[in-house]
């Protein structure tokens, strides 16, 4: 990922992951081995916008509306708390995003969206003032992650994508739905240090 070619309210709201108490997905981990985990996830609200771009800089493009949108430019002019991790998903017919951020592929671009904090409901959180943010509400779902650590590229991603596949297939997980990429931290903490994790929806057994 680019820092460099970085928005600045991008740039600010990954600062933020890094500097600020802020609010998380909720799940409750139902299988713990090491840095694999099944994870039951709460409902969720999430704010999506469509960019076109590729693996590694559409989120960047798509940062800059979603972080407008909580800065206040909506039609009720508040501010939204901000929320983590980062992540991006490829984008299938049926989509599951488990994260404050998702990014989604689709034919013509990529589904990036920020998980709106959790005392918000369809009814009570602000309207987009963009046109192309939509506002929409995710069921509880259940999930397989994996946690790693290291930099932002596509060959770090498809590594711990193929070991959490594999993972899945021993313990007969019925996944469904594309790839969820969560990132915790900001594009300027140690590489090294970097909280990432890949989620993969299975079907409750």
């Amino acid at each position: 990922m680019n820092v460099l070619r970085m928005a600045g309210g991008a740039a600010l709201l990954m600062v933020a992951l890094n500097t600020m108490a802020i609010e998380e997905a909720t799940y409750q981990v139902v299988v713990d081995e090491d840095q694999l985990q099944v994870r039951e996830y709460a409902p969720q609200i999430v704010a999506e916008v469509v960019v076109e771009g590729d693996f590694e800089d559409a989120g960047n493009m798509a940062f800059r509306k979603l972080f407008k949108y909580i800065s206040g430019e909506n039609t009720s002019n508040e501010k939204i708390a901000m929320t983590a991790p980062v992540s991006q998903q490829q984008r299938g017919e049926k989509i599951a995003m488990t994260a404050p951020v998702s990014q989604q592929a689709q034919d013509d671009g990529w589904a990036v969206s920020f998980m709106m904090p959790a005392d918000y409901s369809l009814d009570t959180i602000p309207a987009p003032s963009e046109p192309s943010i939509k506002i929409r509400a995710i069921p509880a779902h259940r999930m397989a992650a994996i946690r790693f650590s290291g930099r932002w590229t596509k060959k770090n991603y498809e590594k711990h994508l193929a070991e959490l596949k594999t993972w899945a297939k021993t313990r007969e997980l019925v996944v469904s739905g594309e790839p969820v990429w969560a990132r915790y931290n900001s594009p300027f903490a140690l590489w090294f240090m970097r909280r990432n994790e890949i989620l993969l929806q299975v079907e409750n057994q």
